[in-house]
């Protein structure tokens, strides 16, 4: 294994030259980017002419059967009383008004009438909005303000729930921090699954892994590309997430982004240590996989469909995922919990949420932590007998057949 560092190093060095993975990493921040821009410069747009509709000023008649419009608000809006809902139509219809609004005597059986001028697909709504406007500010200029705050919706509530040792549940956000490694998991295998799929089986398309092997032992370079690619899967990770978090920081304001207190995110040690543990184990576990199958077919293209089944395995307990909330104890969630294929995903959610129990945590990391030991070791035997290989699959009789 003396050479397990210079294959790392060689692994990280060549990789990092490539274009392909520089353009890989920089396109997610790039189009973030330019999402960024569309939204900002479309609620500039946007925030410009709704304020140029508020100040346009048109001519307004108005028929008020309900008795509800306020005086005080026609006036503002200098709206003129209209004898009839056929004299304002007509009006409309002349030019003689831009725009006319017919209330009912009863608005909450009838219709609510709205006629303008044609002025654009944008500015026409601005005739149904300020009739909207005028019913309801008139109403709320006659309502009890209570009742008023009720009925809009304007009512505050504060709630506080304790937990069993008597400290304040932070609700939602105590899953932020252990959620984190549920996302980055995610992240990590769809965007570096494919390369660790191709790392072996391009080199055995490019018919220079016989010049490697006669140099390094097969354990040596499998070793090392796993390590390497994990690490290089790490560096890709942080030149996306870097630019990303920045932008947010920076430009916050202008795209009328949520705001998060990260001081008022809780940090519970071994919810986060158990996610970390859980995360580790299973992107090791399916990179070796990957790294497998990728030693067992001749091309990748014939590996690519034994990834597609991986995956599904992988991000196939998604469909359950309401049963991880609302039944975790259920045979279903046991299962996919404690089966290591499916396993990542169940633990880290069941871990953020909260009812994951350190036994299960620690029974489920050691199943996961000897699937991973006996992937990696089943994949440097396929890789011994199967690297040189161009043509055909490596099967699993052959492998368990044969002697070291």
């Amino acid at each position: 294994m003396h050479n397990l560092g210079t294959v790392i190093r060689f692994e990280i060095v060549r990789t990092l030259k490539k274009k392909s993975f520089w353009i890989a990493a920089l396109a997610v921040p790039v189009v973030a980017g330019m999402i960024g821009l569309i939204i900002f410069f479309s609620n500039k747009t946007t925030d410009d002419q709704t304020k140029n509709l508020a100040n346009e000023q048109y001519s307004l008649g108005i028929t008020d059967e309900s008795r509800l419009i306020s005086d005080q608000l026609m006036s503002v809006v200098k709206a003129q009383k209209i004898g009839s809902k056929t004299e304002g139509e007509e009006a409309v219809k002349s030019g003689k008004l831009d725009a006319y609004f017919y209330y009912p005597s009863n608005v909450s059986k009838e219709t609510v009438q709205v006629y303008g001028k044609d002025v654009g697909f944008f500015k026409n709504s601005r005739y149904q909005d300020l009739a909207d406007q005028l019913l309801k500010q008139s109403a709320a200029s006659k309502t009890d303000p209570n009742l008023r705050a009720i009925l809009q919706g304007a009512t505050s509530f504060n709630s506080t729930t304790f937990t069993s040792d008597g400290q304040i549940d932070k609700g939602l956000l105590k899953l932020i921090a252990p959620g984190i490694f549920l996302v980055l998991f995610y992240f990590m295998i769809a965007t570096f699954g494919n390369q660790i799929l191709t790392s072996i089986t391009e080199e055995k398309e490019n018919r220079v892994i016989e010049m490697i092997l006669a140099t390094i032992k097969p354990t040596t370079l499998l070793v090392g590309k796993l390590l390497s690619l994990i690490l290089l899967a790490f560096i890709q990770m942080f030149t996306i997430l870097i630019p990303i978090i920045i932008g947010y920081f920076v430009f916050k304001n202008q795209l009328s982004l949520p705001n998060f207190d990260l001081a008022s995110i809780p940090i519970d040690p071994l919810a986060v240590s158990v996610s970390a543990v859980v995360f580790l184990l299973s992107f090791v576990m399916f990179a070796g996989i990957l790294m497998t199958i990728g030693a067992a077919m001749p091309t990748a293209k014939e590996a690519g469909g034994f990834m597609g089944a991986t995956f599904a395995l992988l991000f196939g307990p998604l469909y359950a995922a309401p049963l991880f909330f609302t039944s975790p104890e259920s045979p279903v969630v046991q299962f996919l919990s404690y089966f290591p294929l499916t396993a990542p995903i169940p633990l880290l959610l069941r871990n953020a949420i909260g009812n994951l129990s350190l036994l299960e945590a620690g029974i489920a990391s050691a199943i996961l932590l000897v699937v991973t030991v006996i992937v990696v070791r089943i994949g440097v035997r396929i890789f011994r007998f199967g690297a040189l290989e161009y043509s055909r699959k490596l099967s699993i009789q052959e492998v368990i057949g044969r002697k070291h």
